[in-house]
């Protein structure tokens, strides 16, 4: 059965930066694309960044891309996203999320998802 879980999250300060980490388990994940979503108190779910698990190719949210980057450890099967310059409008619970293919921005087309990692960033 396929499995992620998140770790990483904890209580910042603005300005700060954070990586958050996702293991991924429990089957192949090429052709596959993973992403990180967030979803903030009173806000709809937002997607922040996808990588292809075979390629590595990337793309981001265009308001996070200057500040996030979303990586991983092919053979570890570890998924990442390094935050920086952290601001309390990124306060949110962090998913880590799978889809097969290249499943973009919308969080129905991915098939699997963590329990979420929560982040909280103070002023």
């Amino acid at each position: 059965q396929v499995q992620l879980e998140e770790s990483g999250g904890g209580l910042v300060q603005d300005g700060d930066s954070l990586t958050l980490s996702c293991a991924v388990s429990g089957g192949s994940f090429t052709g596959y694309g993973m992403a990180w979503f967030r979803q903030a108190p009173g806000k709809d779910r937002e997607f922040v960044a996808q990588i292809r698990w075979s390629t590595g190719f990337t793309f981001y949210s265009d308001s996070l891309k200057d500040r996030f980057i979303i990586f991983r450890e092919y053979a570890k099967n570890m998924l990442y996203l390094q935050m920086n310059n952290l601001k309390p409008e990124d306060t949110a619970i962090y998913y880590c999320a799978a889809g097969s293919g290249m499943p973009g921005s919308d969080g129905r087309r991915y098939a699997y998802w963590g329990q979420g990692t929560q982040v909280a960033v103070s002023s």
